[in-house]
């Protein structure tokens, strides 16, 4: 797999994004980015409040993640993790950056649950995980990217992920 894409690690809460994403980018040696720090405020208060967040609140947050794209595509590359559950927040980072590639992380709903559960110190409660779910569009065919299963250890999805973007074909820029 080229190193000179930018990476969107994508997928409901819980499935693993950070861990995953910084790993994929530990391994190939390229910069990481936190989706939720893009995120206003308003969004992360209104996410700790149990209210989901609508398509008027995320605008601003995926254009802030699309700049970030657009300025690491090329030479720089990296990796990002953020939700992108449905196919117009991706064809909005795609304009953004027509060359990113998206991993989605899926799993099974009682073992993503789990997971939220055990988590320590992060906003997103487990009442929106049903939200999550609902609004969730996975991959297209038309969509440059994988989808990679969410069991085992984080070592093991990783490794999944760079088998599965080892396979995608060369990038154009």
């Amino acid at each position: 797999m080229s190193t000179q894409r930018v990476i969107v690690v994508m997928g409901v809460a819980g499935t693993g994004k950070t861990t995953v994403g910084q790993l994929l980018a530990e391994a190939l040696g390229i910069p990481y980015a936190e989706g939720d720090a893009f995120h206003p405020a308003a969004n992360v208060a209104k996410m700790s409040a149990g209210i989901p967040l609508d398509d008027a609140d995320r605008w601003p947050w995926l254009d802030a993640i699309g700049e970030w794209i657009r300025n690491r595509a090329g030479l720089r590359s990296g990796v990002i993790a953020a939700s992108c559950l449905k196919r117009v927040y991706r064809d909005r980072l795609r304009a953004a950056a027509p060359g990113a590639v998206f991993v989605h992380l899926s799993g099974e709903r009682p073992l993503i649950e789990k997971r939220m559960a055990e988590r320590k110190g992060h906003f997103m409660p487990t009442t929106l995980l049903d939200s999550q779910f609902a609004a969730l569009e996975p991959l297209q065919d038309d969509e440059l990217g994988v989808v990679v299963d969410v069991s085992g250890s984080p070592e093991d999805i990783t490794e999944r992920a760079l088998a599965a973007l080892r396979q995608l074909p060369a990038h154009e820029n």
